[in-house]
């Protein structure tokens, strides 16, 4: 892979394009969609043999403040309180003309795609933003959803799109609202209507023979409806391997790949977006740049996420940001090798994480990100997920559901673990027997309270989205009912962070700041513009979204969509 300085000029082009897109995740889809209503021809190419990306592993939630799915719900924030929010959360970490880029532009991005008959979205009330105590950060979220979508209308495409593990048996489909009150079917009304709607929904789909899919699936199938409208060409199986530049340096087109071997050049008359995703599956890149107890690969982003855009763009003289970081997630792995991301298990009662010295760390129910950040920076891997029989019968945990037994393969794998006392299962998974016991008799003190003075469990709106109502605190009750559970808990990432330097056109930077002309990129290709934090759910794709749209429009010749009047605010 290199590349190809220079190695445009008087050479023949198998294709040209006016904008090639490297990628078809959110951010490609979102980009093309947007050349195409500018008048440009885009094509794009995507490595895989499925499409989609890691948008379609992902809960295909989109952080995109003042969007119009918002305001038509009467959700509609002033510019200033997005920026302070944002300000406050990036800490100086990210320039201020990107956050601007990203919040003036983001209503306009979502405005140009929901043109489209087929973008469908619903607003995820009460999932509040991850830090809703900050100034301008919202309890009540700004994350919408794409409403669940029948895959059947794909028609021949159906069989491209790149599945994920949202649906459930027999057809069984959830959005992130249903999958809320599933999780308490034990304990509240909610739950109990939740899963009577789930029945319905099983035997809906035995008469009607739907193919229904929700989160990212749902996302990537309405994106790729309207791609087919407008007669957009995707690719699939071509893997860009050079960037071609002329004399100039400035970037014409690519070289690609196809999975038969046939090499094509294809060239970009206003540029080349690079929407490749980050370094998630390289293991010589995470070792390169992640920090020890993180290197190993318990990614859950696309399995051809392995840098492709982001060494070609260093290969350019790209300067690269944040690649010690990623998009950090708590996760089991499952005896078959997969990873099982941990969202709403941390935020349950009766149940502690703790280190190898049997110590409690931080906040188990924070934002995924910032429990891993805390767990890496002060070494406490591995770690392990303690809990009662209570919790186990009440809640669901790692896709086992409430009350059903571990399957037997995660104790032989050493996953899993279960003993009378807590003494007992100190010595199962190896942390000193005397300081489990305290730190459960201290933690059960707390849950009594109805406080946690130690890591302030329970304490943020964003805690109490996934936890128990019925209680005081949420997020608190004391661990007391043998016998006791325990599961060895893996640093897992739903993709890198780092990445190309860009601007607020999202084109990518030298490292001295100079541009790389027609050179575009966005996602987890870019250096993220949430710095090392996540402002809420969907802050990986509403950015890629944004940024795509961003570029399109700058590869095009027209202008930014405007500050004041892209955010709502005349």
């Amino acid at each position: 892979m290199s590349a190809g300085a220079g190695a445009g000029e008087g050479a023949a082009w198998d294709g040209e394009y006016d904008l090639v897109i490297v990628g078809s995740g959110g951010g490609g889809m979102a980009a093309a969609l947007t050349a195409h209503d500018a008048g440009l021809k885009p094509l794009i190419i995507e490595k895989g043999k499925k499409f989609g990306g890691s948008t379609a592993l992902s809960g295909g939630g989109i952080w995109i403040p003042n969007n119009p799915t918002l305001k038509a719900r009467g959700h509609d924030d002033s510019r200033e309180s997005i920026r302070r929010y944002l300000d406050l959360l990036t800490q100086g970490r990210v320039p201020a003309a990107r956050l601007d880029a990203y919040v003036d532009n983001g209503p306009a991005a979502m405005e140009l795609i929901c043109r489209s008959k087929w973008m469908k979205f619903f607003w995820t009330k009460g999932y509040a933003d991850y830090h809703p105590e900050l100034e301008g950060g919202r309890p009540l979220g700004r994350s919408i959803e794409a409403k669940p979508f029948d895959t059947r209308k794909l028609g021949e495409d159906e069989q491209y799109q790149r599945p994920n593990n949202m649906k459930g048996p027999l057809g069984l489909w959830v959005t992130a609202k249903d999958y809320h009150d599933l999780a308490m079917a034990k304990r509240t009304w909610a739950g109990r209507r939740a899963s009577l709607v789930a029945a319905w929904r099983v035997s809906s789909n035995m008469v009607r023979r739907r193919h229904m899919a929700t989160g990212g699936r749902a996302l990537v199938a309405r994106l790729r409806m309207a791609l087919k409208d407008a007669g957009i060409p995707l690719w699939l199986k071509t893997a860009m391997t050079e960037l071609v530049t002329d004399g100039d340096g400035r970037v014409i087109g690519i070289v690609a790949q196809t999975r038969d071997g046939k090499t094509l050049r294809i060239r970009g008359t206003k540029g080349v977006l690079l929407a490749t995703g980050g370094f998630d599956h390289n293991q010589d890149m995470r070792d390169r740049y992640l920090p020890k107890g993180g290197q190993e690969d318990f990614a859950m982003g696309a399995r051809e996420n392995t840098g492709d855009g982001i060494r070609l763009g260093e290969g350019l003289g790209a300067a690269i940001d944040l690649m010690d970081d990623a998009w950090w997630m708590p996760a089991v792995r499952h005896p078959l090798g997969a990873v099982i991301p941990l969202v709403s298990e941390r935020a349950i009662p009766r149940q502690v994480i703790v280190n190898a010295e049997g110590r409690r760390f931080t906040n188990e129910a924070a934002p995924y990100v910032n429990f891993v950040h805390d767990q890496l920076e002060g070494g406490h891997v591995p770690a392990f997920f303690v809990m009662d029989a209570k919790a186990r019968a009440r809640y669901p945990f790692a896709q086992i559901l409430p009350g059903a037994p571990i399957p037997k393969a995660f104790y032989d794998k050493g996953i899993a673990f279960k003993a009378d006392s807590l003494k007992e299962l100190a010595e199962k998974i190896g942390v000193p027997a005397d300081a489990l016991e305290e730190t459960v008799r201290t933690f059960n003190g707390y849950a009594r309270d109805g406080k946690d003075p130690d890591f302030g469990r329970g304490d943020s709106a964003y805690d109490h989205y996934y936890g128990d109502p019925n209680l005081k605190n949420p997020n608190l009750d004391p661990l007391e009912t043998a016998p006791y559970h325990a599961f060895r808990l893996e640093v897992g990432d739903l993709g890198t962070k780092g990445g190309l330097v860009s601007d607020e056109h999202a084109r990518v930077l030298r490292e001295d700041g100079s541009v790389i002309e027609g050179l575009y990129v966005t996602g987890n290709s870019s250096a993220s513009v949430m710095g090392n934090e996540y402002a809420g759910p969907g802050a990986t794709i509403g950015p890629s979204i944004v940024f795509g749209y961003i570029a399109a429009r700058h590869a095009a010749g027209l202008g930014a969509a405007g500050g004041d009047k892209a955010s709502g605010r005349a």
